[in-house]
């Protein structure tokens, strides 16, 4: 398998397809770090931008890049650009231990000792201990070529400590490597922060860009999912028109996805008027032979009718649906629905004023949570590929990876029978007091 890659890398270099390599194509062992981290960009960029099919290069390359730099003479490291090329490995993926095993063979202090432990903490997945050294330090690498990463990395290691100030620095990060994957992350993450900060304004504004440059991203599923997110807690006459702008940018396929997963998560939070708007344009978007589309936008339109005088017949309607055409978490989406619809229309004990009795419902389980949050299972966002590292990555860093590209949690069964469960401790109130009359 390796040997099959390594040939395609030689020949996608003879064909000049990644630039700087083409004339060191038979001898990368002597190829200066800073050369081959630049086709490692390039591989990363062409990602981002809808070259899927890099990933296997970029692991290739991330294995080549850790080889170059264990093997390399410390005098290699007295350029700058080598220096930076190592820093720059590291937080594209590369492995940890490789920064470390440089930074203790200088002799010749080439490496900078408040980057190194700056992000030896992050990589060990603790950014909030390098934040306050990182933000003394960033400003003599504003304009360097590695700014843009460490801007990134002090807006990631902030982001629960300051959403203000991470913000700041996601714009510096985007504004100084416009068309990258450095501002498809900015982007991406600065749309969940203005989300969770109640800044509307400028979580529209970051989903437009989001929208007309890296919709094709194998990471833009996630973009939807905060972007739904910004939207339904922002719905109104005054965001209509944002939604429509950045919706504009996709096609039908992706529109509807969009509306399936705004109806989801109305239906959830009991935004009855939003779920049925939603699941009506989502069906309107969808062709007669997308089946799995109309069935979940006629499941979501169901949900909304829960808590309506339909209710009865909002039930017959999520019932009759086949558990075969739903994925694990709509099951229990509906399950849900079921039980609470189910114990708001019992007839009261008369040997009790209490209605709350423990539903007849499965507990929640991780089946299906890496699915799409429709739970079409065919999303026309890409699904997030695994992180490309090297072998030798330590296992708190793949965590930590992990960790910062993970979707928001779904809250499938906990809210929605929150809000059951609140319906009928008011139905047992007003019960209560009509007894006692």
């Amino acid at each position: 398998m390796l040997k099959a890659i390594r040939t395609l890398f030689l020949g996608a270099c003879a064909i000049g397809v990644l630039p700087g390599l083409a004339a060191h194509a038979g001898d990368l062992e002597d190829l200066a770090p800073y050369k081959m981290l630049r086709s490692l960009q390039y591989i990363q960029d062409s990602i981002v931008l809808g070259d899927h099919s890099a990933a296997e290069m970029q692991r290739f390359m991330l294995g080549a890049i850790d080889k170059r730099l264990r093997s390399a003479e410390p005098s290699v490291f007295d350029d700058p650009r080598n220096v930076d090329a190592a820093f720059i490995y590291a937080m594209s993926g590369g492995n940890p231990e490789t920064l470390s095993y440089l930074a203790d063979r200088d002799v010749e202090g080439n490496f900078d000792n408040r980057i190194v432990d700056a992000l030896s903490h992050y990589l060990a997945g603790k950014g909030g201990l390098m934040v306050e050294n990182l933000e003394k330090a960033i400003a003599e690498y504003r304009n360097a070529r590695i700014g843009p990463y460490l801007y990134l990395v002090l807006g990631n290691g902030s982001a629960q400590q300051d959403p203000a100030a991470s913000l700041k620095y996601y714009d510096w990060a985007r504004l100084t490597a416009p068309g990258t994957n450095i501002e498809e992350a900015a982007l991406r993450r600065s749309i969940a922060l203005a989300t969770r900060g109640h800044m509307p304004d400028k979580g529209f504004a970051h989903s437009l860009s989001y929208a007309r440059r890296f919709l094709t991203s194998p990471y833009a599923s996630q973009f939807a999912d905060v972007f739904v997110e910004l939207a339904v807690a922002n719905y109104g006459e005054l965001t209509e028109g944002k939604i429509q702008e950045i919706l504009g940018f996709m096609d039908k396929p992706r529109q509807r996805e969009v509306y399936l997963r705004i109806a989801r998560r109305a239906a959830i939070a009991g935004m009855q008027e939003l779920a049925t708007l939603a699941s009506e344009r989502a069906q309107s978007l969808s062709d007669v032979a997308d089946a799995g589309p109309k069935t979940l936008a006629n499941l979501y339109s169901g949900l909304a009718g829960v808590p309506s005088q339909d209710i009865l017949e909002a039930v017959k309607g999520i019932s009759a649906i086949p558990d075969a055409e739903l994925s694990p978490r709509d099951r229990a989406l509906r399950q849900a629905a079921t039980v609470v619809a189910s114990e708001v229309l019992r007839a009261p004990d008369p040997d009790s004023l209490t209605q709350a009795s423990v539903p007849n419902i499965s507990p929640a389980t991780t089946e299906g949570q890496g699915e799409p949050e429709t739970g079409s299972g065919e999303s026309p966002f890409a699904a997030a590929p695994s992180a490309a590292v090297s072998e030798t990555q330590t296992k708190k860093t793949q965590q930590q990876v992990a960790a910062s590209e993970a979707s928001p949690p779904d809250p499938v069964l906990d809210a929605f029978l929150s809000t059951g469960r609140s319906k009928l401790d008011e139905i047992d109130s007003l019960l209560k007091g009509e007894d006692e009359k």
